[in-house]
């Protein structure tokens, strides 16, 4: 017999850290699994569907019902850092397919999954078309950088400031390392420049970069408007990628710090 568990237990810490611990492992598989028919496929796609059989956050994304392991980052990194509350504003930069906004929508309570909390609000944005999510408002096929579409989310937030601004940005990868980090690192300044506008007073700021020649530059440039800013890179994000995450704590204003 098949239990349904209710998803906003799925969605707690306690029941998080118990299915950690007690039914898989994420630093080891004891059976790998090997595709089959993979007759005419290049060793690069050969080596990427190994490697998805076999992720276990993958597998664990399908059983808690989320759209992409993707959402364990922002799961891991919100269990040390303690980002999401309820009732706060959340805008979400990059959203598709989805997984980090349901990680917000139940951080922040904006369903709301219990009455007896403040009500937050989700606001999520992709460039790429977006399932409905309930308890957030998905803006897909919007380019965020587009002003037009910056004056949506405005439009969608009726004057509210922002209280936790979460990028995932990212361009298609082209393999030119140099190239791909100079194009995320830009889409990481649009998500800056948006925060640092409209973002309330000790507001938090997280946001993807891949690493570069600009790394440092870009967490310079944070600095000067957050409290605390730390270089993150959750058990989730897999040994070999690049990408890393840079967390801003605490909103200090514009010419404050």
């Amino acid at each position: 017999m098949s239990m349904q568990i209710p998803f906003n237990m799925m969605m707690s810490s306690s029941f998080w850290s118990i299915l950690q611990t007690s039914y898989f492992s994420t630093s080891s598989v004891a059976n790998k699994i090997v595709p089959k028919n993979l007759k005419g496929r290049k060793t690069s796609a050969s080596d990427w569907l190994t490697r998805q059989l076999n992720d276990p956050y993958v597998k664990l994304a399908k059983f808690r019902q989320f759209r992409a392991r993707s959402a364990f980052k922002l799961l891991e990194i919100n269990e040390k850092h303690n980002i999401l509350k309820p009732g706060q504003v959340v805008l979400e930069c990059g959203a598709a397919p989805g997984a980090w906004t349901q990680v917000a929508v139940s951080g922040v309570n904006s369903l709301p999954q219990d009455i007896n909390k403040p009500q937050g609000t989700v606001v999520a944005v992709d460039i790429l078309a977006v399932h409905s999510l309930p308890g957030a408002v998905m803006l897909g096929g919007k380019d965020f950088t587009q002003q037009g579409t910056q004056q949506h989310i405005l439009k969608v937030l009726q004057g509210k400031k922002i209280d936790v601004i979460l990028s995932d940005m990212a361009p298609n990868a082209t393999g030119t390392k140099d190239l791909d980090h100079e194009v995320i690192i830009e889409l990481a300044y649009s998500a800056l420049r948006f925060a640092i506008q409209h973002s309330a007073l000790q507001a938090t700021f997280l946001c993807k970069i891949w690493e570069g020649h600009r790394d440092r530059t870009f967490i310079s440039d944070v600095e000067k408007f957050y409290k605390t800013v730390k270089v993150v890179k959750p058990p989730a994000s897999r040994s070999d990628s690049s990408e890393k995450f840079i967390l801003g704590k605490m909103f200090c204003g514009v010419g404050v710090k």
